[in-house]
């Protein structure tokens, strides 16, 4: 089904399909011939909850500047970790695959994400050949899942850092309300912390692993103690968002961090910025 929203067009699309159940994008497309860039969008919810619904506003907003945008669903939850990003990988090559007949336009893709979505896009980013994560092959084609850069808004960037400190949050003599199932969400998806550890944007580049780092923009509402706090763990007197742009730095990448109002965040108070970074780096 196709519907015209304030001169774009909105397509749902199933990509692929685990036995039955069927995994759907959303297309938020510009008028006009094309081929236009395209923005992978990943939806939050710690690994656990959300759709591609929760896209819906920031997808228009970056439609309405002229780059196309793909609300994407994915297995999570008890599926468990990596499964997310195998699908987020190989709905990367389709879209890729099938540029011609979307008017999108294969050398100028993207990846976004917000919160455990953000922690995905980056992932995705930085192992874009990674064997497993390339795992479901598709027929006759042989593009790659590489995207020229990624947007993350306030990301849950290191799995285990954060899992740790919600379970000392809820230890404490007064426990801080958003914790609420967070650690229980961590166990569902990513089973063990050896798990976390493992599929971590940001202990990837402390042990030294070898990934890719496309040009990065982090924007971050203030204050947000669910994913701007310091990891007691790390060797940089830094909270997470700076030791993660300092190591992205160190590793060859180039990041921008973007602090917003933290009360305005799900809204053009973010969806600005990020839209300013892909017209830059992809139009």
């Amino acid at each position: 089904m196709v519907t015209d929203v304030q001169s774009i067009a909105v397509e749902d699309i199933e990509y692929l399909r685990h036995g039955d159940r069927a995994m759907m994008l959303r297309l938020f497309r510009p008028d006009g011939a094309g081929p236009f860039p395209v923005v992978v969008d990943l939806h939050g919810g710690a690994w656990n909850n959300g759709s591609l619904e929760e896209c819906q506003a920031r997808d228009e907003f970056l439609a309405e500047a002229g780059i196309a945008a793909t609300a994407l669903d994915f297995r999570h939850a008890a599926d468990g970790y990596p499964t997310s990003l195998v699908d987020i990988n190989y709905a990367i090559r389709w879209l890729k695959t099938h540029a011609s007949s979307l008017r999108l336009d294969p050398e100028r893709v993207a990846v976004t994400g917000q919160s455990s979505g953000g922690h995905l896009a980056m992932l995705a980013a930085m192992r874009p050949e990674d064997p497993r994560y390339a795992s479901i092959e598709i027929e006759g084609s042989k593009v790659d899942a590489r995207v020229r850069c990624v947007g993350m808004t306030w990301p849950v960037i290191n799995p285990v850092s954060r899992y740790r400190y919600a379970l000392r949050g809820r230890n404490s003599s007064n426990p801080p309300g958003w914790i609420g199932n967070i650690p229980e969400r961590h166990d569902t998806y990513w089973g063990t912390e050896d798990a976390m550890i493992e599929g971590n944007p940001m202990l990837a580049m402390e042990r030294g692993e070898p990934v890719i780092t496309p040009p990065a923009i982090w924007i971050q509402g203030r204050p947000d103690p669910i994913h701007d706090y310091r990891d007691p763990e790390s060797p940089l007197d830094l909270n997470e968002p700076e030791r993660f742009a300092a190591n992205y730095r160190e590793a060859g990448g180039e990041i921008e961090i973007v602090d917003i109002d933290q009360a305005t965040r799900a809204s053009e108070t973010s969806f600005a910025p990020l839209a300013a970074f892909f017209r830059k780096q992809l139009v």
